[in-house]
């Protein structure tokens, strides 16, 4: 009996075994993505933000949703382009549709020499079109113009690629990244002068019998190595189980609709009726309406950067800075003296404070040299006004903790502790009628900063009106989570928990 049935269970492995190499045979292309560090200085300046309708995109009536600067990308891969084939590095992006590179003509721009650049001259198989572009991002953008050449993907050659050849670059995020250009994987519709996507020519060009690819993203941290996407077909030791597919739902974007959010068993009720979601791998964050988002940052004790540090200032030496001002020490020693600072700067602190308060931000300070100084000469001033109220210490210490969390978060980022990952809940997304659940280790990005490791919420805020929203970004903190197909041939996604 036992002989029964391990011979079709033998015989099903051999047919997965084969089907897997038989289409590696036939043109399945496999890239295998490499993985930047994600550093805080990189993650606080990273951005995604609501736009408006372009009408200069193509003529036609496409809502260009949001804006990023990449800043934040870790994951990219390796191409060729020309004849004899020019290696680039290039972001695999599914909510965008063009493939750039710079030129050997970006010449004024400082980022380009810092990559990669086409030389057009050294391929025998370019043709210059020449129509001009440009591409807006969070912090700047690109521009240059179309040219046609063959481009390698894995070991696929698709003739007569529309690229755009940069001439010039914003300055960041290009110039600190480990990648060259970008390519789309989006739809024609979202595409600058309609080019054609590349996976589309795959297609066309009869490369690949499947219309899909497939993409699985690693979630070690510490590892360059940061997945594979395969086109033609997917790789079933990337996932567990059954895909759970879904319709695409928008145009131009991998867009699909998503259900009501969890937090644990908690409903945060917003997408009860279904939400847009737009699956985007050159981004880390999941970008949500604030409402939910806000919600479930305060489930998971997240909080700004400078409520945070402001707190911790509070915790560590509060009743210490208290007992010395009722001593009798100046308060213009009082931080110097628990060796936070090295200056007096009780005058600067008070016109950083009306900053902080009144304008919203942290222009002017000197938070990025001296942050803990910076708090504790605000903690003494808030101390010093509470006394003249004669406030007991109870009373003026949680009234300056409701100060902290006052305090505005500029760069938009939340943080949690390190050591609590283990007990925050599970964030949930309703897809197709199923859950798919994030854990900590999923929702929150672990970013080496000197010799220590910062947790990051990788939620953030994108409020889009009606009609188009409320709108999901479901970014590398869902992607990684789990192993998605997008088919083409079918317009569906399919989701499967990774293999990570």
């Amino acid at each position: 009996m036992g002989i029964k049935f391990l011979l079709p269970a033998i015989c099903v492995c051999t047919w997965i075994t084969l089907w897997v190499l038989s289409e590696s045979s036939d043109g399945l292309a496999r890239i295998t993505l490499k993985k930047q560090p994600l550093d805080l200085k990189r993650l606080n300046a990273a951005r995604i933000t609501r736009v408006g309708v372009e009408s200069n995109v193509n003529d036609q009536e496409t809502d260009v949703i949001y804006l990023k600067n990449y800043l934040d990308t870790q994951y990219y891969g390796e191409i060729g382009i020309g004849s004899p084939s020019q290696r680039f590095s290039v972001v695999f992006d599914t909510a965008s549709s063009n493939l750039w590179v710079p030129s050997s003509k970006c010449l004024f721009s400082i980022p380009c020499h810092f990559h990669s650049r086409f030389q057009a001259s050294s391929s025998s198989t370019y043709t210059k079109i020449g129509i001009p572009c440009t591409i807006s991002y969070g912090t700047g953008g690109i521009s240059g113009f179309f040219s046609l050449d063959h481009v390698k993907v894995g070991d696929i050659v698709v003739e007569d690629q529309e690229f755009i050849e940069v001439t010039k670059e914003a300055f960041l995020p290009f110039l600190i990244a480990k990648y060259d250009g970008i390519l789309g994987l989006g739809f024609q519709e979202i595409s600058m002068e309609r080019a054609t996507p590349l996976w589309m020519n795959m297609v066309h060009q009869g490369h690949i019998d499947h219309k899909i690819f497939s993409l699985w993203l690693s979630r070690d941290f510490t590892s360059e190595f940061g997945g594979e996407i395969v086109f033609g077909g997917l790789d079933w030791r990337h996932f567990r189980g059954g895909h759970t597919y879904v319709p695409v739902a928008g145009t131009g974007y991998w867009e699909i609709l998503v259900g009501d959010v969890f937090v644990e068993d908690n409903s945060t009720g917003v997408c009860k009726f279904g939400c847009a979601a737009i699956l985007d791998s050159g981004t880390p964050l999941i970008a949500g309406p604030s409402a939910i988002v806000d919600e479930i940052n305060r489930a998971i004790g997240a909080e700004g950067i400078v409520t945070l540090e402001c707190k911790s200032v509070v915790s560590k030496y509060g009743y210490a800075l208290w007992d010395n001002l009722i001593s009798g020490i100046r308060p213009d020693i009082l931080c110097v003296d628990v060796g936070l600072c090295s200056y007096n700067g009780s005058k600067r602190v008070r016109g950083l404070l009306k900053t902080v308060v009144e304008n919203g931000t942290m222009e002017g300070s000197e938070l990025g040299e001296a942050p803990m100084c910076t708090f504790c000469e605000m903690i003494v001033f808030w101390i010093q006004v509470q006394l003249k109220q004669q406030k007991t210490k109870d009373l003026v210490f949680q009234h300056i903790n409701q100060l902290c969390e006052a305090l505005p978060n500029p760069i938009g980022k939340s943080f949690v502790n390190c050591d609590y990952l283990e007990l925050l809940p599970d964030i949930s997304f309703t897809i197709g009628n199923k859950s798919f659940p994030l854990t900590p280790h999923h929702y929150i990005l672990k970013v080496q900063e000197g010799c220590t490791t910062v947790c990051v919420s990788g939620f953030v805020s994108l409020d889009v009106l009606l009609p188009r929203g409320p709108l999901w970004v479901l970014g590398d903190r869902f992607l990684s989570a789990y192993h998605t197909v997008f088919d083409f041939g079918k317009m569906r996604v399919g989701f499967a928990k990774s293999a990570n």
